[in-house]
């Protein structure tokens, strides 16, 4: 019964930056959780960050101190700030909720890293 919008994809050059959002809404079950995965062809779905409700984060070694996972709680929100941008971040981004234990996904969003 939730519903994520996500925003913020889109095509960038190398070593740009990107700000992905996503609003949950419609929620009838308090969020554990809320992040990102992203998916390329063929690959294997990664989890690039979590974020907890309490604020405690997790993230890929592959982004690790590059991008950041932020939430606000009151509007079950989150926002990944994505930092020198490389060509192998190109993929679709998911955001889900974890709803201690049930989770939602939204619909994905393109981020296209390309000179």
């Amino acid at each position: 019964q939730v519903q994520l919008v996500e925003s913020g994809g889109g095509l960038v050059q190398p070593g740009g930056s990107l700000n992905l959002s996503c609003a949950a809404s419609g929620s009838r079950f308090s969020i554990y959780a809320m992040g990102w995965y992203r998916q390329v062809p063929g690959k294997q779905r990664e989890l690039v960050a979590t974020i907890t409700r309490g604020g405690t984060t997790d993230y890929a070694r592959s982004v690790r101190g590059r991008f950041t996972i932020s939430r606000d709680n009151g509007k079950n929100t989150i926002a990944l700030q994505m930092n020198s941008l490389k060509p192998e971040d190109t993929a679709v981004y998911y955001c889900y909720a974890d709803h201690y234990g049930p989770v939602d996904w939204g619909q994905g969003t393109r981020v296209t890293v390309s000179s």
